[in-house]
């Protein structure tokens, strides 16, 4: 049977929801990071050498990285929506959001979460003078372009209710996770389009029926 490692408050969570969407029957091994780094537990890697989840199991195949696996779930079990566009234009739209969730989305979000923690830990003598590197790092690239890409998806959503197409799709998959997270540390009120597509998704049946099988998640 299909088997999905699942770490909590991970890109995992959007696996489970297309799962749930597809209807696809699947086992769940449940993974927890460690309280103090936050990080995978050292479980995962018996599993695949990197130690990150998502990881997929099926059939003698061991799939990790999220998009790789959304396009394997896809291919194998795509319906109705959850399927590669045929319209050309729409297909367009479908790979570049696809693609831009972990391509463009998300290292500038994570890279301001390692610096904003790192922050924290600086000891007392040399906070100011570390402070003031990290500020100007962010000002300097991270925090623009974060920015950027922000206001960027805040605009499509605003004439979009779903990012290819009249429906979900593999690309709202990919794209929900960063946005989440964008949420959970920036005024909402920035960006309304964006706030009103997680609430869309997150109150989809399917998605519902994955928290409840994925466990206490943070980001919704």
């Amino acid at each position: 049977m299909l088997t999905v490692h699942h770490l909590n408050n991970s890109r995992s969570q959007r696996i489970l929801w297309l799962l749930e969407e597809l209807g696809v029957e699947y086992h769940l091994e449940k993974y927890q990071r460690d309280a103090k780094t936050n990080l995978a537990p050292k479980e995962l890697k018996a599993i695949h050498p990197l130690g990150r989840s998502p990881v997929l199991t099926d059939e003698g195949l061991t799939l990790a990285e999220s998009g790789a696996i959304v396009e394997y779930l896809i291919e194998k079990h795509g319906t109705g929506s959850f399927v590669k566009p045929a319209e050309p234009a729409v297909y367009q739209e479908y790979l570049f959001w696809l693609h831009f969730a972990e391509g463009s989305m998300m290292p500038p979000l994570v890279a301001t979460l390692v610096l904003n923690t790192a922050k924290q830990k600086v000891p007392t003598l040399i906070k100011p003078i570390a402070n003031k590197v990290i500020d100007g790092i962010m000002d300097a690239y991270y925090g623009p372009n974060l920015e950027q890409n922000a206001r960027y998806i805040e605009s499509y959503l605003s004439s979009h209710d779903w990012f290819a197409g009249s429906e979900p799709s593999a690309a709202d998959v990919q794209m929900i996770f960063p946005l989440e997270a964008l949420l959970s540390r920036h005024d909402s009120s920035k960006f309304a389009a964006i706030s009103a597509y997680v609430k869309r998704v997150q109150s989809r049946p399917a998605y519902q029926r994955a928290l409840e099988k994925g466990g206490k998640y943070a980001y919704a």
